[in-house]
């Protein structure tokens, strides 16, 4: 039995609560409380025996500082300890790629992504965001297709002003293909301009049916309203637009990795990225 807190106490003064601790990860921003020194998590290793860490202020220089106490994250003390090992998954986007510990997203490139809708938008945000924001890429939705030659000329492309852009169900002879040629004669877009599809109605039906536990999208008939047609023949509620836009939300929500998409809208996009960040695509 332990007697050290026998005898006169002040009883309404609260215990002290236990430091936080934090994982020393590049790009964890810390305040050595002894020196006043504030800097960023540049890298751990290991030196003499002991685990130190590597932080670098805004203005370039750096320290070095063993793992323990006597720092503030975010205005609180905190406990620096070393990383856990990460697994497989933290170590890559949704998209696939290595994921770039540490990295800030970088200011956005002159050059864009352009998709028809929000949900296209959405789609891509949740599957290549993270690359996006480290490569300075903006998604931006159209609302539809058919005036993108008099969008791309207010554009005005160059070689350091690119332009990708995603459409829906581009196909020879189709509406959407008619639209892309006219797109791509405006001046300047030769070059600079890439316009790529997919042979879906719309991208829902880029999400693999697996996704959301089926064995595949209902077949709509011509003439039919696409979006009021699934929903209502996977018997969600489709009267109303907010219907329409919970629908989304579940299809979404089934949607993790690129894994959960198919491969034809996968390939497009990918391509896309690589267009807008070749070299001279623009800073």
């Amino acid at each position: 039995m332990s007697y050290h807190q026998w005898g006169a106490q002040d009883l309404t003064q609260s215990r002290p609560t236990a430091t936080a601790q934090v994982e020393a990860r590049p790009g964890v921003v810390l305040e050595d409380v002894q020196s006043g020194f504030v800097g960023e998590i540049l890298r751990t290793e290991k030196s003499g025996g002991m685990h130190v860490m590597v932080l670098e202020d805004r203005h370039g220089k750096r320290r070095t500082f063993p793992l323990g106490f006597g720092f503030h994250h975010e205005g609180s003390p905190v406990e620096m300890v070393a990383a856990r090992a990460q697994s497989a998954t933290q170590l890559r986007t949704a998209s696939g790629s290595v994921r770039v510990a540490g990295q800030r997203a970088r200011t956005a490139r002159a050059s864009r992504i352009w998709v028809e809708g929000k949900h296209d938008a959405e789609l891509v945000e949740k599957v290549w965001g993270d690359d996006l924001r480290v490569e300075g890429i903006v998604v931006e939705p159209l609302h539809g297709v058919d005036d993108l030659a008099a969008a791309v000329r207010d554009f005005t492309p160059s070689a350091g002003r690119r332009l990708g852009i995603l459409v829906d169900h581009l196909l020879p002879g189709t509406k959407e293909a008619r639209i892309a040629a006219e797109a791509m004669a405006v001046a300047g877009a030769a070059g600079n301009v890439l316009i790529v599809g997919h042979p879906y109605v719309d991208v829902w039906q880029a999400v693999k049916p697996c996704a959301l536990g089926l064995e595949a999208w209902p077949v709509i008939p011509r003439g039919e309203d696409w979006k009021t047609g699934i929903l209502s023949r996977l018997g969600w509620p489709h009267s109303t637009q907010a219907d329409a836009a919970n629908g989304w939300k579940r299809i979404l929500s089934g949607v993790s990795t690129y894994s959960d998409l198919e491969p034809t809208l996968l390939g497009r996009v990918e391509e896309v990225i690589d267009f807008l960040t070749a070299p001279g695509a623009g800073a």
